[in-house]
């Protein structure tokens, strides 16, 4: 079990038109989320994210890699334009999970662009073709 437990009832929302939200996944197990990564608040970097978007913290997404790893899943709008999700990793500062809520409330992958400095984060996961993303 997550160390922070979200409110899945605010995750599993649609909006008052029946639209699904833009969604994060923030994995925290064995390297994401834990004292091997360094220099991060773990507690308060998914307290902020929960506290602007619906979040949902996951178990290890196997990217260790690249932790911290966070997920920004498109809404369904950006579903019907064909973003798929986008994955972030190293995500290891405040400015970027600032970058992360600002780009997510602006409407996320397939209705704003990925800012530029966002698209240093981005990763192809494991399993997936580079030209999936």
């Amino acid at each position: 079990m997550p160390e922070n437990p979200v409110d899945q009832a605010s995750y599993d929302t649609e909006t008052d038109s029946g639209a699904v939200p833009c969604r994060v996944v923030v994995c925290r197990d064995c390297c994401c989320g834990s004292p091997k990564v360094t220099g991060v608040d773990h507690v308060a970097q998914t307290a902020r994210l929960q506290a602007e978007l619906p979040v949902r913290v996951s178990e290890c997404l196997d990217a260790c890699d690249q932790a911290n790893v966070v997920v920004v899943q498109p809404s369904s709008a950006g579903r019907a334009a064909g973003a798929r999700p986008v994955w972030l990793g190293l995500v290891n500062d405040p400015d970027a999970t600032e970058d992360i809520v600002t780009w997510v409330r602006a409407g996320g992958p397939g209705v704003a662009p990925l800012p530029d400095i966002l698209d240093l984060y981005a990763f192809t996961p494991p399993g997936r073709r580079a030209d999936a993303r």
